[in-house]
């Protein structure tokens, strides 16, 4: 089984349409600030949200929403989280009420979703004078609109799709996503909304779903602070016409790759556009004794700010990765640890059995001044592995959120 990226965005897979505005939610006119996303037919869905305790209201509501595993429609806003405001649910609940006039649909097939400023209080009247010009907008081609209406600190636009086969049949799977800044393991970290025109169970797009965000989105962290509106959500319309997935088996292993790949190439491109970064930053640790350890130890690789600086100087300080892992909970031993720094300009070894070895100073800078850096470890305790996805630490992430509500 193949699966191809292929080029769009949440419009790649049959029936979807998107569109993006601005509503007036921002004050800067040349920025959207709302975004659809509509199936032509009814989807099964499922959602992934925050473990934060201060939970934004959309995605309470959402989750009533999706209990019966059903959607057809999301709208998101950026410019306003509608967190820890009294009105936030009724606001949120508004939101779906606003699109599903207008779609015919039922309020409770709309997922919520919002981004922004913490606090403040959610003006529905853009929402509302902006939704007949959101709808009319919507288009197979609108993708990239719809992402760029939910980003925030963000410096670029994040969309993908990809391509694979389930029971002879061409499925597409595609997805846009947000994320810069606030991110950290505990779920999902951002905002990410995915489609599908595979054929699958609500128990199983549910299943599917959980499963993939643990080794994807649950592996990556920008700044350690957990967001209060993190949220994936994917929606399946079914058009592609494959038997319908409702167990386990060949084609949901398919299908869980497929949902793997876009949701790790989505995570790489949030860790390298975090807020201020320069350089994404992957650690990949093999031979641990369980998978757990090894999320263990790269996420707490990934989160070192001292590591983080050291490779925004493009320092080869390995010492940091060895007390980032002494100190990850992770069951391993210290003196069997090996580490390498690699980038398209080459690689260099730094450490072998937990200790230094001889390197050159000048190719671990050219190796570490490069935009993309593996911090490659192994432990040598089992055959587990795993990775997670980072950036390094620089001036201007203080600069950015110095000033982010003002």
């Amino acid at each position: 089984m193949q699966i191809q990226k292929i080029s769009g965005g949440v419009t790649a897979p049959a029936g979807f349409l998107a569109s993006g505005i601005h509503c007036g939610i921002r004050k800067n006119k040349a920025k959207r600030d709302l975004a659809l996303i509509y199936s032509e037919t009814p989807c099964t869905a499922a959602a992934v949200h925050t473990q934060n305790l201060v939970c934004g209201a959309p995605n309470t509501v959402t989750r009533r929403h999706l209990e019966n595993h059903l959607a057809q429609a999301i709208i998101c806003n950026s410019g306003n989280a509608n967190t820890c405001n009294a009105d936030g649910e009724q606001k949120a609940e508004m939101m779906a009420e606003l699109i599903a006039r207008r779609l015919s649909l039922k309020p409770e097939d709309v997922v919520v979703a919002s981004t922004g400023v913490i606090g403040q209080i959610l003006p529905i009247e853009p929402i509302e004078n902006g939704a007949d010009q959101l709808v009319a907008e919507l288009s197979r081609d609108g993708s990239t609109h719809a992402a760029e209406a939910i980003i925030t600190t963000d410096t670029v636009i994040k969309e993908t799709a990809c391509e694979f086969t389930l029971g002879g049949k061409t499925c597409r799977m595609g997805g846009i996503a947000k994320g810069s800044g606030m991110i950290h393991p505990n779920m999902a970290t951002m905002l990410s909304f995915l489609t599908t025109d595979a054929a699958i169970s609500g128990e199983m797009i549910q299943k599917a779903l959980t499963r993939v965000i643990a080794d994807t989105f649950n592996m990556v962290s920008v700044d350690g602070d957990t967001s209060t509106n993190d949220m994936v959500a994917l929606l399946a319309s079914g058009q592609a016409g494959n038997p319908v997935i409702t167990a386990e088996g060949e084609d949901y292993e398919t299908f869980c790759e497929a949902l793997h790949m876009l949701c790790s190439e989505i995570c790489r491109r949030i860790a390298k556009d975090g807020e201020g970064a320069t350089k994404l930053l992957v650690c990949h640790v093999s031979g641990a004794k369980t998978v757990a350890d090894a999320k263990k130890a790269a996420k707490s690789v990934i989160c070192s700010s001292l590591l983080k600086a050291a490779m925004f100087g493009s320092d080869a300080n390995w010492g940091r990765v060895l007390c980032a892992l002494g100190y990850s909970g992770a069951d391993l031993d210290v003196h069997t640890v090996a580490v390498r720094f690699v980038s398209k300009a080459g690689s260099v070894a730094v450490c072998e059995n937990g200790a230094g070895i001889d390197f050159s100073e000048e190719i671990a800078k050219q190796v570490l001044s490069e935009d993309e850096i593996l911090i490659d470890i192994t432990v040598r305790g089992g055959s587990a592995e795993a990775e997670a996805y980072g950036c390094d630490l620089t001036y201007d992430y203080v600069k950015i959120n110095g000033d982010y509500r003002t």
